[in-house]
């Protein structure tokens, strides 16, 4: 295998980071200070001007739809070709939007593109990529251990032409936006089934559909991560036709492992970026801070935590790296380890690099006035989504397991 950058790759990367440097990382201040007016005039849950700016900015740069590989609607990118692009846009929490390629869009992007009629793209993919609307993926239940997605107890009814759709899901990721239209929505149509695997569906529900209510915003760490955000989310039998559904009935596990195998791959690829920039503020901080007659930087723990975090990413970058070749050349499916392997090493390295970070830059690394407390916040957070630490590592372990059984 070999993970050397294409001329194609290279140019895209050199543009991005040009753009990341003349537009993102002097937006970021602009951006926070948008939100807080808004927050202070009542209502932080809207549109920021200068976002809208920088999506017409990255679309008019041809930066637009970087992912997608393997469809008529992306940028022509394979997934070992989006990564090191995706960890450039990764270290900065405003960048992906900006691209068109921010959670959960791209993964339900992705999902419209494998799972979608015709009819359903037309009305909700090309909105979504034309970057019009956002979306929402509604799977996570407050009731039970939704880490096993078998226990979802949201109910999808069929009553004529029409589901009928009953249940309260959260961390619904982007439920709070404004521009949030469309849910993609996992119950089940068949509680019954002898096979626990096809007894959920998912649906396509439009936000304003009569009965979808959302109860509240839920903060991370104190950061409500307007004007996105995590929402709570209520279904009093919502109505929505039968042919909203995805697939067919009884597809929703099998379309939730389609979807969470690119998203999880890009969560990673992003959070690589998260601990280049927190290893890069570190070193900073280090240089020019001075405690006990010299600098920080010449405190040997100093060094051996950057010695650290200098090998930590760049192992996790090269299992991100063979995961993204793996899901090209066999498939999720059979790639399937890898990506789990990824889903745990990549969250706990980000979590340790912001941490030393945070220590190098003294009480300033929890504040607002550096991005280390929000990064952490961010990289903690994804050691749950798409499927917690202790998931993957059973998945793997099993998969070990089973090479030694099959000898035996």
């Amino acid at each position: 295998m070999d993970f050397s950058y294409s001329p194609k790759v290279i140019d895209l990367q050199k543009r991005l980071t040009a753009f990341m440097d003349e537009h993102i990382y002097p937006a970021e201040s602009v951006y926070h200070d948008e939100v807080e007016a808004n927050r202070a005039a009542g209502n932080p849950w809207q549109t920021t001007k200068i976002m809208e700016e920088l999506k017409a900015k990255a679309r008019a740069a041809d930066l637009w739809n970087l992912f997608l590989p393997e469809s008529k609607y992306g940028a022509g990118l394979t997934n070992l070709e989006y990564a090191p692009l995706c960890e450039i846009m990764g270290r900065s929490h405003i960048a992906p939007e900006a691209f068109n390629c921010s959670a959960p869009d791209t993964g339900n992007m992705e999902t419209l593109v494998r799972y979608a009629t015709e009819a359903q793209q037309q009305e909700w993919l090309l909105p979504l990529l034309d970057g019009k609307i956002r979306s929402a993926f509604a799977m996570t239940e407050p009731g039970v251990a939704s880490s096993d997605a078998t226990n979802i107890e949201a109910s999808i009814v069929r009553d004529g032409d029409d589901y009928v759709i009953n249940g309260r899901k959260w961390w619904t990721s982007g439920a709070p936006d404004p521009r949030c239209e469309v849910l993609i929505f996992m119950g089940k149509t068949a509680p019954d089934h002898p096979d626990a695997h096809k007894r959920q569906s998912m649906i396509l529900v439009p936000m304003k559909t009569p009965g979808v209510k959302m109860e509240r915003a839920l903060p991370v760490f104190g950061y409500d991560h307007a004007p996105h955000g995590h929402g709570e989310v209520s279904f009093d039998n919502v109505r929505v036709p039968v042919s909203n559904v995805l697939l067919g009935e009884g597809r929703g596990f099998e379309i939730a492992q389609g979807r969470l195998g690119p998203g999880r791959i890009h969560h990673c690829m992003r959070l690589i970026g998260l601990a280049e920039r927190a290893l890069e503020l570190m070193c900073k901080r280090a240089l020019s801070r001075v405690a006990f007659h010299r600098p920080i930087a010449d405190q040997g723990v100093t060094r051996e935590r950057i010695a650290n975090a200098r090998i930590l990413i760049d192992q996790a970058r090269f299992l991100v790296l063979n995961a993204a070749y793996m899901m090209d050349t066999v498939g999720n499916k059979v790639a399937k380890k890898e990506i789990a392997m990824i889903k745990v090493a990549a969250p706990t390295m980000a979590c340790q690099v912001i941490d030393w970070a945070m220590q190098v830059h003294g009480g300033g690394g929890v504040s607002d006035d550096f991005p280390l407390a929000a990064a952490y916040a961010n990289a903690r957070t994804l050691r749950f989504a798409d499927g917690p630490d202790e998931v993957h590592r059973n998945q793997i372990g099993k998969m070990e397991l089973a090479r030694y059984q099959k000898k035996a």
